[in-house]
């Protein structure tokens, strides 16, 4: 099942997709994300972070959270830095409260929002109606 990579927004500095939770969705979107970066002249080390916010943003989507995943990418610059933001939007936890997350290895999970607080200059999360949207800022100096 190809990933649907039509952007939903039509500002050119605003993308929008919603990734099917499939194995190598992350990976699909990844590659287009960084073309769109290069598209919009974000500097190479901030790309480089938010290729992994990216990723872990949309790997507890798919892993946590029931469908669909939808990511949001925005670049607001004017005379100061410019900030990327990132969300990434579920319809909610995928497992009741108090249920087991499913795996042994605690060594092997659970990092990717450590990840995402080290690198953003400002994240959170946001509850509404719909389920939970994720966010994180990173600014380019």
């Amino acid at each position: 099942m190809p990933v649907q990579l039509n952007p939903l927004a039509r500002d050119a500095r605003e993308q929008v997709f919603v990734l099917p939770p499939f194995a190598g969705a992350v990976s699909v979107v990844r590659r287009r994300v960084a073309s769109i970066l290069a598209g919009w002249k974000v500097s190479p080390s901030v790309v480089e972070d938010t290729l992994l916010v990216v990723s872990e943003l949309l790997t507890n989507a798919i892993v946590h959270a029931l469908p669909p995943a939808v990511l949001r990418l925005s670049w607001a610059h004017g005379t100061g830095p410019g900030v990327l933001r990132v969300e990434v939007t579920d319809a909610g936890p995928a497992r009741r409260p108090g249920q087991s997350p499913g795996w042994d290895d605690p060594d092997e999970h659970g990092r990717g929002e450590d990840i995402v607080h080290a690198l953003a200059d400002r994240h959170g999360l946001h509850a509404h109606a719909g389920g939970y949207t994720r966010w994180a800022d990173l600014v380019a100096a």
